[in-house]
């Protein structure tokens, strides 16, 4: 089956897209707190199926010096299909034109990101809001 592809936010159903980062597994994220980051990034991608939100993913970018790939989220039963690598190949190359860009992944998704050319950083720093959280996760050192 084919998928829609849009970077319209006009009729996404924000509730949606909660459920979906949450299937993912992506965290619990709140749906007018994804509206707002959404509506806030440069670039946004959204891909349904038959009517239904199957992939999500932004950059939040300057338009010059850098562009954040970030909330790169597919449903588990379209995972491994190639979906994720399409989002994040479609940001790269709306991101074209910066300087840099940057993201970080889920611990033990590294390898999936070195194959669409992306190197870890050795000075990247991070103050989470809820860094012993962080921590446990494998975010932080």
């Amino acid at each position: 089956m084919e998928y829609v592809w849009t970077d319209r936010i006009k009729n996404i159903d924000w509730d949606e897209l909660s459920a979906l980062y949450k299937l993912a597994p992506l965290g619990d994220k709140k749906a007018a707190d994804l509206e707002t980051v959404f509506t806030n990034s440069m670039f946004k991608l959204f891909v349904h199926q038959n009517g239904k939100l199957v992939g999500a993913g932004r950059a939040l970018a300057d338009g010059v010096d850098c562009s954040y790939i970030c909330d790169v989220a597919v449903l588990p039963n379209h995972q491994g299909a190639g979906l994720g690598k399409e989002i994040v190949t479609r940001l790269l190359k709306l991101s074209q034109g910066h300087k840099k860009i940057i993201l970080y992944s889920v611990p033990g998704k590294e390898p999936f990101y070195k194959k669409l050319g992306f190197d870890r950083m050795r000075t990247a720093m991070a103050i989470f809001q809820n860094q012993k959280q962080a921590k446990e996760r494998g975010y932080v050192d």
